[in-house]
């Protein structure tokens, strides 16, 4: 079943979640910000033309199939290594402010404002870099302590190469079992790389969802939402 805005609100208020974990590419505004962050980047020089070409490489092959989600997410923030985490925030609030702004689904911000206000505790979780989704999210009230990304190790303000987490299908349910969160009351989704976490939740909403992700609503029982801004192409890193 497909809810109108009014019945995902009511479901939502009638629910008063305590804990409240959102998905953000595609849920909370249109679009792929983490593969489009990672082109505009390359256009600007953020990285040299080896790193540039070699990155493009890898997304080729992770179109053809030979490279895994997780992979390629994480590849695609190991590719600032060597460069200050000071100039990326930078780079990457520049990029959210002109990219990723003009694409906020207003009535998610609206809603995420609304369970902020009553004390909801909200996470943000994305396999999309955490520089980005730490400024996209900024204006929906949630703190960055609150945000699982992608993301590697940071030391002196100096970016590495290591990884501490790429979150996306079963690893953004063991990202939130990691702080502590086992069974939030409402989770929101849109792309079957959302699927561990919706059903890990005591209430799942799915927000316009993916062909797939559609599928496993049927299959769940779940209805879903589709926000009236939203691309009819889906835009999760995949396709899927």
């Amino acid at each position: 079943m497909q809810w109108t805005h009014e019945e995902l609100e009511r479901r939502v208020r009638e629910l008063e979640p305590k804990i409240a974990v959102f998905d953000c590419d595609g849920t909370l505004w249109g679009g792929d910000a983490g593969f489009g962050f990672m082109n505009w980047s390359l256009e600007q020089g953020i990285v040299s033309r080896s790193t540039a070409d070699w990155i493009d490489t890898r997304h080729r092959a992770y179109r053809a199939g030979s490279v895994s989600e997780a992979q390629i997410c994480g590849e695609m923030v190991q590719i600032y290594a060597g460069l200050r985490e000071e100039e990326l925030r930078r780079v990457a609030a520049q990029y959210v402010r002109e990219f990723v702004r003009p694409q906020v689904f207003t009535e998610m911000e609206s809603l995420v404002k609304e369970l902020c206000a009553k004390g909801t505790e909200i996470w943000a979780v994305s396999s999309t870099n955490k520089w980005v989704i730490c400024e996209g999210v900024r204006e929906f009230g949630i703190p960055a302590e609150r945000v699982l990304a992608a993301e590697v190790r940071v030391r002196d303000g100096i970016i590495e190469h290591e990884i501490v987490d790429v979150p996306t299908g079963e690893g953004k349910a063991a990202a939130l079992a990691r702080v502590g969160i086992a069974r939030p009351d409402a989770v929101f989704g849109n792309s079957v790389h959302d699927l561990a976490m919706l059903e890990m939740g005591a209430h799942a909403f799915p927000i316009n969802p993916s062909p797939a992700l559609l599928e496993a609503a049927a299959r769940n029982g779940w209805g879903y939402y589709r926000p009236r801004a939203a691309q009819a192409s889906f835009t999760d890193i995949t396709g899927e």
